[in-house]
Order: structure tokens, then sequence, then C-alpha cells
């Protein structure tokens, strides 16, 4: 088992649990209450940052919508473009889609056309590592632009629900884990 260390602690102590959220027997992991601490806030950024700063990062992609919020100010802050992957309807130009299963129905994302150069070495990037279903829409959706992932990150991964199986052929790294 993975040592935790002090960053990984005062990042799970800023995260608000809500028991029987969205429905009894779910536990929910706030964010809202890390994301208003400024300090703890862009420690996580620094430190998403330096894991790519020798790596030739080209974008930072973001997965909608809480994985907004981590991408584009590690892309700031590495000084490169974020790219957003929405639900369908959101974004204005020509778009790649991938319908993907949920596991209790089906959903769509989507990416610009023009987003990402063949080739480019990128990061993806969200909040929450939980079924995979997401994080690999999101790969295939970067795989069509013929583009490089370097690696999958998560803010935080719920271990038990095995999502990391889905997305097992990339590098997956995760600030925290709840068993």
């Amino acid at each position: 088992m993975k040592k935790s260390n002090p960053l990984e602690t005062r990042v799970k102590s800023k995260i608000r649990e809500i028991p029987d959220f969205p429905k009894p027997g779910i536990n929910f992991y706030d964010i809202t209450t890390l994301l208003a601490d400024g300090e703890i806030f862009t420690e996580i950024i620094n430190h998403f940052a330096k894991r790519f700063e020798d790596q030739k990062i080209d974008k930072i992609i973001g997965i909608e919508s809480r994985g907004f919020i981590f991408a584009a100010a590690i892309a700031s802050k590495m000084s490169i473009g974020f790219i957003p992957v929405r639900k369908p309807g959101k974004l204005p130009y020509k778009v790649e889609k991938v319908d993907y299963d949920l596991e209790y129905g089906s959903d769509s994302l989507e990416i610009h056309q023009d987003a990402l150069e063949k080739g480019s070495r990128v990061v993806i990037v969200d909040d929450v590592l939980a079924t995979g279903g997401t994080a690999k829409a999101t790969c295939e959706l970067v795989s069509k632009l013929g583009a490089n992932i370097v690696e999958v990150t998560f803010l935080s991964e719920l271990s038990f629900l095995k999502g990391r199986q889905k997305i097992q052929d990339y590098s997956v790294y995760t600030l925290i884990s709840y068993s």
C-alpha cells in the first residue's frame, strides 16, 4: 500500500465527505471546501505542474466539468494550452464524438476536431477516477486526433470502483485515494 505524504493528508483533510448524497448509500467527496482554500489549491496545482515540467507536454486536456478547474490551472502554471472535453452540444465548432456506457445508461463526450496536432504530447486531467468510463472515453477522443497521452491524472480515486482497469493501457496518477 502506498504511504501517505503530507500533501495527501492535507488534501484529504480539506475534502468534505457527505453521506447519502446524491442517494442513500453513496458517500460524496465534496471538493468545494478544498477549492475554497487558496493555499492548498495552489500547492496542488504546483504539485501537478512539477510532475510534467521535464516531459515536454504540449496541451492539458480537462474533462467537464470539475476537471476544467484543475486542468486550466495546471495549463496556466505551465504556460501551455488547455483543451476542454465537453458534453454534446457545448462546443461551437466541428467535433469528434465518442459514446460510452455508464453504470445506468450511456453518455457522450466531444472535442474540437482541430484541438490537437498529431503527435502532440498531452495530459488528461479530471477531479476523480471512479468507474473509469469518462476517462476511457476521453482517451479514445484524444487518440482519434492522433495525440500521445503522457498521463491521465486525477486529484482523487475511488479505488474500490476499479476504474483504473478501464484505462490500464495508460500511465495513471492520482494524488489521493479512497478505498
